[in-house]
């Protein structure tokens, strides 16, 4: 869903025959999998989404006029209040964190002055606090732009009936939406990891058995409409804004787009057979429509499949990037929430790195022990649950994660920052960041609902004034805090 596309809507005759197309890239992929060679650099990558806002906390639409200031490094959204950074791919050996750091923190900046000249502030968080269903509710809430447009209209079309948000936890929320604008409200950071064919499915598979202990960690997403719900509520708020099912299609099983996958896999060939094989296309773009080339250099471009690949939204999603000379494979981590700050958001990034290339080093693999079903119910735990999480890992049985990462998987994630000879410094400091953060059991849920509660000590109704008057207050708070640098768990509770 990266590129621009003709249309809104398509009719029948283009949807069969993009389906023949996308059967016939399929196959091409097969085959250049088993026969080229492709890029095995080990790079890594980050985008990062935010959100605009006004000087009374509440969401602006302005993207279009921050992005006029910035350039291709920056891209839209389909909230017309979110704007997207990316930063270039880079070694993560050596003083590679210590550049990204550098990097995001140069390209946030850019943001927050683009968005200055319109009066705009900017908040790096996983779900903005003081939306509102009113807000959403609006057509306005959306970057005008075919993609955007067809993407909600395929979803709206292939669902047959309103988008209906039900979550419940500390309270309860229960909202129907006309079109797909909840998914505006899921701001995410997501790292990409270069790896070669042969190691692609021991990478994923260690993303996939690390990413509850990941989304409890990284939870910063616990008020959503003004409810208390998930700690990391983008998750549900995520799958129920784009699930094209109704109810009798979940009954009877079928898959949702927002998809945590079925089993381990020993190919990245596995995962998009499975994306052709259970969903039907949404966006039936035709290659000679989009203006996109059959050759890219030396590799297939695979209009087809990677467009169709972009609306599967697996949590760690494989992609395919054809280039100049050779081709490349990626894992790109699409679970964590934006934020809190830039040093919380590189930990994050260095035990993610860390934590996969120890697994994947391992002779006896994590994923060999433990089932896929228990690595799923791991992730909605820590969504749910956030650093209050009890999860199922191997050897250990059930353990709360805060143990799990303080006594076991730091010291493998710095083993596997050593095997990628990152500087030791750097280890140390964006380790010892999530070792405290698991300590002090403060993240950017925490400290949100924390803070909440101090605002409001004897509590507030739902959709009340008093009750957004303390979401917004809150979210100056987190902001100011935000704008020092220092790692979320370090913040003091309460304004």
């Amino acid at each position: 869903m990266g590129e621009a596309v003709s249309s809104e809507k398509y009719t029948p005759q283009q949807r069969t025959r993009y389906r023949q197309r996308l059967g016939d890239d399929l196959e091409i992929f097969d085959r250049h999998l088993q026969t080229a060679e492709f890029v095995d650099h080990g790079t890594i990558g980050l985008e990062l989404e935010l959100n605009l806002v006004d000087e009374n906390m509440q969401p602006v639409r302005y993207n279009r006029e921050v992005l006029s200031h910035l350039d291709e490094e920056y891209q839209s959204e389909i909230g017309s209040y979110n704007v997207e950074l990316n930063h270039p791919p880079l070694s993560v050996e050596g003083d590679g964190l210590r550049k990204m750091f550098e990097g995001v923190s140069a390209r946030l900046q850019a943001v927050r002055d683009a968005a200055s000249t319109s009066g705009a502030q900017v908040a790096m968080i996983g779900t903005l606090p003081t939306l509102t269903e009113e807000f959403l509710s609006d057509p306005a809430w959306m970057t005008p732009e075919n993609r955007y447009r067809a993407l909600s209209n395929a979803v709206m079309e292939s669902r047959g009936e309103l988008v209906r948000i039900d979550i419940s936890d500390t309270e309860h929320l229960e909202v129907d939406f006309e079109d797909i604008a909840p998914e505006s409200s899921c701001t995410s950071m997501q790292l990409h990891l270069q790896v070669a064919p042969n190691r692609f499915p021991d990478a994923w598979n260690a993303s996939q058995a690390i990413a509850g202990v990941q989304a409890a960690l990284g939870a910063n997403s616990p008020l959503f409409l003004g409810r208390r719900l998930w700690h990391e509520s983008r998750v549900p708020v995520f799958q129920q804004s784009i699930d094209t099912r109704t109810p009798e299609l979940v009954n009877q099983g079928v898959r949702p787009r927002v998809w945590f996958g079925e089993r381990w896999i020993t190919s990245v060939f596995d995962l998009f057979e499975e994306n052709v094989r259970y969903f039907s296309p949404l966006i039936p773009e035709a290659r000679e429509e989009a203006g996109a080339p059959i050759m890219e250099g030396r590799s297939p471009r695979l209009h087809y499949l990677n467009l169709h690949n972009g609306t599967v939204w697996r949590w760690n999603r494989p992609i395919y990037a054809p280039g100049q000379e050779l081709a490349h494979l990626r894992v790109e981590n699409r679970l964590l929430p934006a934020g809190p700050t830039v040093t919380d958001i590189v930990a994050d990034a260095a035990f993610y790195y860390g934590m996969v290339k120890h697994l994947a080093e391992e002779t006896r693999p994590v994923w060999s022990r433990l089932t896929f079903p228990d690595a799923e119910a791991n992730f909605l735990a820590g969504a749910r649950s956030g650093l209050f999480a009890r999860m199922s890992w191997p050897t250990l049985g059930r353990i709360d994660v805060g143990d799990l990462v303080g006594n076991h998987l730091l010291r493998e994630a710095r083993n596997g920052l050593e095997l990628l000879d990152v500087d030791a410094d750097l280890i140390d400091h964006y380790l010892d960041v999530i070792a405290e953060r698991a300590r002090t059991r403060q993240n950017g849920a925490t400290w949100q609902l924390r803070t909440m509660q101090s605002i409001t000590p004897r509590g507030t109704v739902p959709g009340s004034p008093e009750r957004q008057e303390a979401l917004a207050e809150m979210l100056r708070a987190y902001l100011r805090n935000q704008a020092t640098g220092e790692p979320v768990h370090t913040w003091k509770i309460g304004v």
